[in-house]
């Protein structure tokens, strides 16, 4: 198996990690945007995309800054190679031409929400969501972690997520809250939110994301922000006969404060199933697929998306 890569970050060396434990043979390629770029492990840097004709591989990781997720597609497309893409997708919206190239093209895609492989959250959808005898009543999703624990031993003004230019911002960066909801419960009719920055982190990006989900028969609100330091996150669905509680940093479920589901794995450990499910469906993959993902993107940042 033949993989490139673009963008060369910690996300990156996550998805490097879950690969050579999938596939002890796996060869990995980096396509640097600089000839002096470092090397890391046994990966072979490439400097041109004349190079990549030299090449067969077998799909593509987009791991750059957001804001350049569009102009790395947009030079790898003529290949048409399976494209897995990190979350999120892009930082604004006006990829539509893109979209639509891709649809042409007939270019599979997944755009990687690890959280859909949490083990928890796949209890509450397969065990819980969908039984017709239960009506939500409410839905209330958070997520609030401290952005300067996120990267020890860094300034975390200068990443990503701290500056607007780079696509960063706590709307778009933890999408995952957004994007298990739409998988969880269907995409909303409406959408409002609030979105600031004015925390004593004082950095350009986003910093407080409240969202409000409107369903024909209930409201869900979401809640996210980067300056919380004893991290919380957690989703709660209020059904007409009880109350179900997900601890995500514990993969913990709790229906009216009992505990009904535990699980040892950690959300590092998402890493592999994700790249698993996309290995052996890499022919076939229609979960969240860039069109699916670009509809959860329209609910951060602007629109609301299209029914169903």
């Amino acid at each position: 198996m033949k993989v490139l890569i673009i963008g060369l970050g910690s996300i990156a060396k996550k998805h490097i990690l879950a690969l050579k434990q999938i596939n002890t043979k796996v060869v990995i390629f980096a396509l640097r945007s600089r000839t002096n770029a470092s090397q890391y492990q046994d990966i072979t840097n490439i400097y041109n995309t004349d190079e990549l004709e030299n090449y067969a591989f077998d799909f593509c990781i987009i791991s750059s800054p957001t804001t350049f997720h569009a102009r790395d597609i947009e030079k790898i497309i003529q290949f048409k190679i399976p494209l897995f893409i990190e979350k999120p997708l892009f930082s604004t919206l006006d990829n539509q031409p893109l979209i639509d190239s891709i649809k042409t093209n007939h270019i599979k895609t997944y755009v990687a929400c690890n959280l859909r492989f949490l083990d928890s959250l796949i209890y509450v959808k397969e065990k819980i969501i969908g039984r017709s005898e239960l009506i939500i009543n409410e839905v209330n999703a958070y997520c609030g972690s401290y952005l300067p624990d996120w990267r020890p031993n860094t300034d975390y003004r200068e990443s990503y997520s701290a500056n607007e230019h780079l696509g960063g911002g706590v709307h778009i960066d933890l999408i995952h809250e957004i994007d298990y909801l739409y998988w969880l419960l269907g995409a909303p009719i409406k959408t409002n939110r609030l979105l600031k920055s004015n925390s004593s982190l004082d950095i350009s990006a986003i910093d407080y994301a409240n969202f409000i989900l409107e369903y024909p028969n209930f409201v869900s609100s979401v809640k996210l922000n980067y300056y919380r330091r004893d991290a919380k996150r957690y989703l709660e669905i209020l059904f007409n006969d009880f109350t179900i509680y997900i601890d995500l940093l514990t993969n913990t479920v709790y229906k009216n404060g009992v505990q009904i589901y535990s699980s040892d794995q950690k959300i590092i450990d998402t890493y592999k199933p994700q790249l698993e499910y996309f290995v052996e469906n890499i022919s076939k993959t229609s979960f969240n697929d860039i069109i699916e993902a670009y509809e959860v993107l329209k609910i951060c940042i602007k629109l609301t998306p299209r029914k169903n």
